[in-house]
């Protein structure tokens, strides 16, 4: 069985890719690092936005790892375009996983490269990493797994969040809300 734990970021100060972490923010940072202070892990890879990144610092500084950055792990954008109706369309592409919008990514699309960076660690034999995210594509990750997962279990993700994926093979995988901020 190889463990895999994907975190959804802290608390941060906004959507862009430069929003960092607030106060409140910082001090989940810290208690992700007590919660995996016992835990063995081998690596962490985290999306590059800042606020991922922020959210496991002082983990990766408490084990001495390097947070290695995959692009693949970034948010899903939903469009390129501001969406005054952004919350009806974002419930739809949780149903119509082949829905895209103007200048967007479909949620199957989205899907396949969180999946791809998970399965690369499992060929790899690689073992206890842990992943750094964001809610909608760690829920689309999930779905992968269970097709039940959709727009209610991505509306209570909390920041952060914490999921813990144990595989036994592409048959045999269990996933279990391992911790959250509420």
């Amino acid at each position: 069985m190889k463990t895999y734990y994907f975190i959804r970021h802290c608390q941060a100060s906004g959507q862009s890719e430069e929003a960092t972490l607030t106060q409140q923010g910082i001090v989940q940072s810290q208690a992700l690092a007590q919660l995996f202070s016992d835990i063995h892990l081998n690596q962490i890879i985290s999306s590059p936005y800042k606020r991922a990144v922020q959210s496991i610092e002082p983990l990766a500084h408490e084990k001495q790892l390097k947070i290695h950055i995959d692009n693949r792990l970034s948010e899903r954008v939903l469009s390129s375009k501001i969406l005054d109706d952004w919350y009806e369309k974002l419930k739809l592409s949780f149903t119509d996983m082949n829905i895209v919008f103007e200048g967007g990514e479909s949620s199957q699309d989205a899907m396949y490269r969180i999946v791809e960076v998970l399965h690369e660690q499992i060929d790899s034999e690689e073992d206890h990493t842990l992943f750094v995210t964001h809610g909608n594509i760690m829920s689309l990750l999930l779905k992968h797994f269970d097709s039940t997962i959709g727009f209610k279990e991505w509306k209570n993700l909390s920041n952060p969040d914490v999921y813990i994926l144990k595989y036994h093979s592409a048959d045999h995988v269990k996933i279990e809300r391992m911790w959250n901020a509420t």
